[in-house]
């Protein structure tokens, strides 16, 4: 996975996972990809400092550094996403399976959260079924 630094057309910045620059681009092409302050899609990724491999050992874990208006908004972004994974069904691989049943009134209607893969994301949404990324987000926000 490739940890990309992000921003969109009003310059909020905020930070992906993909698995290749060749993934970002496909699901940027693809309306995949979206501010979560604002929901532009209009997403660039931001000039990034390589990371170099480093023992966990000799590196203590450090805090983002954040002003306190993105802490407290990274904050309420892990509540959110606590909330929606603590009241949702997780049904893995098979959520593009689930996702259509529910759609379509073949199972009970449920918040479920799974896996999908990119074009398994983007055919969901062509044929009309809501679905939205869960960020992964850091542990220590202070």
């Amino acid at each position: 996975m490739i940890r990309f630094s992000l921003h969109c057309d009003k310059d909020h910045e905020f930070e992906g996972w993909f698995s290749s620059s060749a993934d970002f681009d496909r699901q940027s092409e693809s309306g995949l990809v979206e501010c979560p302050m604002c929901g532009s899609h209009k997403i660039e990724k931001s000039l990034m400092a390589p990371a170099v491999a480093v023992s966990r050992e000799a590196t203590p874990s450090r805090p983002l550094a954040m002003d306190p208006g993105k802490r407290e908004m990274m904050r309420k972004l892990k509540e959110m996403v606590q909330a929606v994974r603590a009241n949702a069904e997780d049904v893995g691989e098979r959520f593009p399976e689930e996702a259509r049943k529910i759609h379509h009134g073949e199972t009970e209607a449920r918040g479920i959260i799974g896996k999908a893969s990119t074009s398994d994301a983007k055919a969901l949404i062509e044929e009309g079924i809501e679905i939205a990324p869960l960020p992964e987000l850091p542990e220590d926000l202070s």
